[in-house]
């Protein structure tokens, strides 16, 4: 990209930031470490590209001037693990809330097809389930147990199992979107990333349906959602993540696509760090919680929409009055 290109299309930001920061120094930090984290990127590109510029020099002292209001105080260090969660995390969620949609979307006509073929094609639950998994559940109903696979007696290895099979799987579906998105398969661009929502998907919606087919849909759903209210919207999330970064390399802007791979790169992940503790909490709740078949409807239900109205909070409302925030300041 050209260099008056480049500081054309940045230079209103830029201006902006100046004012910020005279207006901000030693009051706000958590918005001077966003803008630091802005100007660094661009001062990393303008130092790749235009190494011998004025402009390089320019975005050098901009960027000195933040660093030193942000850590004249270390004390600013102890609040970065909080800041992140209260701050950065939910404005990256502001940014990326279409490719959430789209995931959302993706990952919501995966179920309809589940659904569908298992309504149609008796065999497709133990194609998509297994046969063992069907087996398996046959009998638990036949003994009147049919959420009996939830009641390992080893609580705590299933904990550890089921927190690293989803992590795992929302870091498949994240690299998914960089790898099928990458330089090596550059036309696959996001598609990894939608094969891996829609197998999901495609899994959950069968699985519903054969309880549907055996009269046991609400009190399936009241048992595996209790720990499927966070781990389901987790996995569509991470499908976003991967969007991010597979979309970094189809729509660059005005950067270049390595250097906006990078950016998306950096973006997605932060989002998978970010569902590190839903997806701890997840495999607590279906480890210790959702054995517990007997409990009362109300208080399946009064847990699972907690659990979803949190969820529905933290990474859509939430993200959307913080920014209005930020912009009215």
């Amino acid at each position: 990209m050209r260099e008056a290109i480049f500081i054309k299309n940045n230079s209103p930001r830029w201006k902006q930031f100046e004012t910020m920061l005279t207006a901000a120094e030693g009051k706000n930090p958590d918005q001077l470490a966003d803008l630091f984290t802005q100007l660094t990127d661009d001062l990393s590109f303008a130092r790749t590209n235009y190494p011998e510029s004025q402009i390089t020099v320019y975005l050098n002292n901009l960027t000195a001037k933040v660093h030193q209001s942000i850590y004249v105080n270390r004390k600013e260090e102890r609040g970065r693990f909080i800041r992140f969660w209260q701050y950065e995390l939910p404005q990256l969620f502001y940014s990326a809330h279409k490719q959430l949609l789209y995931s959302a979307i993706i990952f919501g006509l995966a179920m309809v097809i589940g659904a569908v073929s298992a309504a149609h094609d008796e065999k497709f639950p133990r194609f998509i389930l297994g046969d063992d998994y069907v087996n398996m559940t046959l009998e638990n109903i036949s003994k009147g147990d049919p959420m009996g696979v939830y009641k390992d007696d080893k609580q705590l290895d299933m904990f550890m199992r089921i927190t690293t099979n989803n992590i795992r799987v929302s870091l498949t579906t994240f690299i998914f979107g960089g790898v099928m998105g990458g330089f090596p398969l550059f036309l696959f661009l996001s598609f990894g990333t939608a094969f891996i929502l829609l197998y999901n998907g495609i899994m959950l919606g069968t699985f519903q349906y054969f309880f549907y087919s055996k009269g046991l849909l609400l009190s399936s759903a009241l048992t595996i959602w209790i720990h499927g209210a966070l781990e389901i919207p987790a996995i569509v999330i991470a499908g976003c993540a991967g969007l991010v970064m597979g979309n970094s390399i189809l729509f660059p802007g005005t950067y270049s696509r390595l250097e906006s791979f990078k950016r998306g790169a950096g973006k997605g992940l932060k989002i998978i760090i970010g569902l590190v503790p839903i997806f701890i909490v997840a495999g607590f709740l279906e480890s210790y919680v959702t054995r517990q078949t007997h409990w009362p409807s109300w208080a399946k239900l009064a847990i699972i929409i907690t659990l979803t109205l949190f969820i529905i909070w933290y990474f859509v409302m939430y993200p959307i009055l913080l920014n209005r925030h930020v912009r009215k300041a």
